[in-house]
């Protein structure tokens, strides 16, 4: 028998998620080395050593179940955003603060909404509860506040998706739009708004979406420490909202979701404003130079507020499979309706050369 078809419908019309290429799986394919990952948005410099310290002390006690409730790592975040314990859950990185989303609130037959070329995860975490997915088309690659409204109105949705930078395009939504949006949204309509990227804006584009929990009941927000913070292989976010909504997350949650050494690492980074600041300004040179050199090149494309950018490229899977043999791993974004499309994430001086060098290559740009 097909033992595949013991599963609901809707798990079996599920696409799993892609994650980019790993280093070691190009090596192995194509047997080379000094390979340049940019297809992953993961931060170039790392981790800062505060938190690689904090990471290997906790190690000697890796016999021992972590925290399940992540006291210290809620204590610092509670101190830094002036939230309390109960409007805060820790999350297996960002990602599992989104399906605990929707796990939580969205049932069979009801409805969410989310942006086109918004993060793939939306609609896998709608999907795997049986819910339907709603996609509302985009406005310049970004989103279109006033559709995404009309639709949930209109549509009787429960829950709206907002990536804030959006991921894979890199848009950015003002906080004064942002606010505008959730005043004229029904207040039984819940919005989870991902700010995985939210590190990277500049100072003239922040805003505080925290200060809005106290206005808006109805909203979630999900952040990481996988980007800016350096922490992608550890693994933990965490979110922000009311205690009652909040208080549902935790209820589906995993027990001991956030390992310990996850936890002791994030609580270090989270103090390590240096480091951070630092992240943002390499990424701020690494956009003006990659960004120039797309210029020189004479291609499209995204005006990014993320630490990666997007762009238009004549046989994109072709200019992908040659940028992998000049040992140069970017991200095809054709399963975001984009196929003439490529994300580079902003590494390193010389690694964003390497990018550079290796497709001017490839178009044969003299």
């Amino acid at each position: 028998m097909n033992y595949s078809e013991l599963a609901p419908a809707y798990i079996r019309a599920i696409a799993p998620y892609q994650p980019g290429k790993p280093i070691s799986e190009l090596e192995r394919e194509l047997g080379i080395s000094d390979i340049v990952k940019l297809a992953s948005n993961e931060n170039p410099l790392g981790a800062s050593t505060q938190a690689i310290t904090a990471a290997h002390a906790a190690l000697e006690d890796i016999g021992l179940y972590p925290d399940g409730n992540g006291f210290a790592l809620k204590d610092a975040l509670a101190k830094r955003y002036n939230v309390t314990h109960e409007q805060i859950v820790l999350g297996n990185g960002s990602n599992d603060l989104l399906e605990l989303s929707a796990r939580a609130f969205l049932s069979i037959g009801e409805k969410a909404v989310y942006s086109a070329h918004a993060f793939a995860v939306y609609a896998l975490a709608t999907q795997a509860v049986g819910a339907t997915g709603i996609t509302v088309a985009a406005r310049e690659y970004g989103h279109d506040l006033d559709a995404m409204l009309g639709t949930a109105v209109a549509q009787r949705v429960k829950m709206i998706f907002i990536a804030n930078p959006n991921n894979p395009t890199g848009t950015f939504l003002p906080g004064d739009a942002l606010q505008r949006f959730l005043r004229e949204l029904p207040g039984n309509i819940l919005v989870v708004l991902d700010e995985a990227y939210n590190e990277y804006l500049p100072q003239s584009c922040r805003y505080d979406s925290v200060k809005w929990l106290g206005e808006f009941p109805n909203l979630i927000i999900s952040r990481t420490f996988s980007k800016a913070y350096g922490l992608a292989s550890l693994r933990v976010g965490y979110a922000l909202g009311n205690p009652q909504v909040i208080d549902m997350l935790n209820r589906v949650r995993q027990p001991f979701n956030v390992n310990s050494v996850a936890q002791a690492a994030a609580v270090a980074a989270l103090l390590d404003t240096e480091f951070v600041e630092q992240t943002f300004e390499l990424n701020l040179r690494g956009m003006n130079q990659v960004s120039s050199g797309l210029t020189a090149l004479g291609l499209e494309y995204i005006p990014s507020f993320g630490n990666f950018i997007s762009f238009k490229v004549a046989n994109a899977t072709s200019v992908y499979s040659s940028l992998l043999q000049s040992g140069v791993i970017v991200r095809p974004i054709a399963n975001y309706d984009m196929p003439d499309w490529l994300r580079v994430t902003i590494g390193l001086d010389n690694q964003n050369k390497k990018f550079l060098s290796a497709l001017k290559q490839t178009l044969g740009v003299q």
